[in-house]
């Protein structure tokens, strides 16, 4: 095996790594919020990496090699000088070890056990990383070398963002029909408008028509226009849209849904160009480029093969954002920058793991809706939370867990006192979590401080833990001890119910209460 502190620290090498890929670490999250989104790529199979405050560097892709910067250590305080092994094992899978006890460690939402292993299948889909209390990153496999976003709109660093800008950029300056196939959110009118703003039509119009929400005995009027008297109540002519998209690009969404007799009617306009408006005596031509998108198969269910061939002139698969995994921290950052600029991102621990460890099954558009949720609870000087499931086990939740003594959490002073923070003395802050049962909330209220500033001060407390930094073995004998009482076990542990709570689920305890 090699150097355990081995990487590949020069990009100058094979342009892909389709036949031998390599591993990758991308930083999902950092308190400099700028270095989200670094990558280094470590040794190819058989090979190690000690991932540790000092090692290995990290590289934006603004920098090349050669530029007099190879890159920056994750460097925060919260990440043990001990090193983490992450080490190739057989048939392609992966060993993370660490010393227990010296630094907290989170791998796929679950505390580690000091030594574990994942499939070849698991590191495909991407490991979540979570180092102290601050640091995510992301371990996934490289096909590609890093570049640098080249096409408008769409944001990412792995290899399914690499692949999709690729192609658009291939093929955008052409003429070619494009079909983009997809999940429902996953950007695929996104990437429509990036083919678009690449092509030579640039300066024509970008006109998106969904499909589904064609009638059939009102989608010839609308692709293809009528003409006066055409119908009743067509009191003059009507352009339609492939009139309106001349010069420009016609974007089909949910192509899958149009009707049956449509479809030869889009059949005969890719094959010749040529289309007759409604109740006209000659035909038109059009010069649209046509896009269109389904998450369908449009092998299956009766859809005009002929038509379909001719879609599939040039086929970009979008990719699902639980397969982009390493993108969810730039996207992430992206939304926030756009919806709370300038505004001080402190988010929890829990809510962060819960965002890089979820499935999203809404894909982006269902990441960018949460994210302005979060915004709005930053600029309200809130703590951020997830109202809603994304994906995984329901481990942020309001409700108590199944098997727990889930009693209703005290009153709060109806008028709290407002007090300086640096008349707060440790043992007020334990007091006030101990009459809260733990609830950071109805702590927060009595000590007439925000939710944010009893997060930093729990963070600062020396005898306060969250359960990300607790062994699991002791939060397992806490959870017996306390016969299921998540209140109980959170008093006997010292750490906050909510961040508790979801360990519990987590581990499983909530089962066997």
């Amino acid at each position: 095996m090699s150097d355990p502190d081995a990487t590949l620290t020069s990009y100058g090498m094979a342009e892909d790594f389709a036949s031998a890929p390599v591993l990758g670490i991308t930083i999902l999250w950092h308190p400099q919020r700028e270095r989200i989104g670094e990558q280094m790529l470590g040794p190819a199979a058989g090979g190690a990496i000690a991932l540790n405050r000092f090692a290995p560097l990290f590289a934006p892709l603004s920098v090349r090699p050669g530029a007099g910067h190879e890159g920056t250590p994750l460097g925060e305080r919260s990440i043990t000088r001990e090193p983490v092994h992450i080490r190739f094992v057989a048939e392609g899978g992966i060993q993370i070890e660490h010393v227990r006890g010296k630094m907290g460690l989170e791998l796929n939402g679950r505390p580690s056990n000091g030594i574990d292993r994942f499939t070849a299948s698991e590191l495909e889909r991407g490991i979540v990383i979570g180092l102290g209390s601050q640091i995510f990153v992301c371990l996934h496999l490289m096909r590609s070398l890093p570049r640098v976003a080249n096409v408008p709109g769409l944001i990412g660093v792995g290899n399914g963002a690499i692949k999709m800008r690729e192609a658009i950029a291939q093929v955008a300056g052409t003429s070619m029909p494009v079909l983009l196939l997809g999940e429902t959110g996953s950007g695929k009118e996104v990437a429509a408008q990036a083919i678009h703003a690449l092509s030579g039509r640039r300066n024509g119009r970008f006109v998106a028509i969904n499909m589904a929400t064609l009638t059939e005995s009102l989608a010839a009027v609308e692709l293809f226009g009528a003409v006066k008297g055409a119908y009743t109540g067509a009191t003059g002519s009507r352009r339609g849209w492939f009139a309106e998209a001349e010069d420009g690009t016609l974007f089909l969404d949910e192509v899958g849904d149009t009707p049956a007799s449509v479809q030869a009617m889009l059949l005969r306009v890719l094959e010749s160009g040529e289309y007759r408006p409604l109740g006209a005596g000659a035909d038109a031509r059009s010069n649209a480029r046509i896009v269109a998108a389904t998450d369908q198969d449009l092998g299956e269910g009766g859809f005009n093969q002929a038509l379909r061939r001719r879609l599939e002139a040039f086929v970009i698969r979008v990719p699902a954002l639980r397969e982009r995994r390493e993108d969810l921290g730039v996207l992430m950052r992206h939304f926030l920058e756009a919806e709370a600029p300038g505004v001080g991102w402190n988010l929890p621990f829990e809510l962060l793991s819960q965002v890089f460890n979820g499935d999203w099954p809404g894909n982006v558009r269902q990441l960018a809706h949460a994210m302005r949720r979060v915004a709005l609870d930053l600029q309200a000087g809130n703590v951020p939370v997830l109202e809603q499931a994304v994906g995984m086990p329901a481990v942020v939740q309001a409700v108590g867990l199944a098997g727990t003594n889930a009693a209703a959490s005290p009153a709060a002073p109806s008028t709290p006192v407002r007090r300086k923070v640096s008349e707060l003395s440790d043992d007020d802050v334990v007091e006030a979590m101990e009459k809260s049962q733990w609830q950071i909330l109805t702590a927060s209220k009595m000590l007439g401080i925000s939710r944010p500033t009893v997060y930093k001060l729990l963070e600062a407390h020396p005898r306060i833990r969250f359960p990300a930094n607790v062994a699991e073995e002791e939060i397992r004998a806490a959870w017996m001890a306390c016969e299921g009482d998540l209140r109980r076990c959170a008093s006997r542990l010292m750490t906050p119910a909510e961040s508790l709570r979801r360990h519990v689920v987590l581990l499983g305890l909530d089962k066997v209460a």
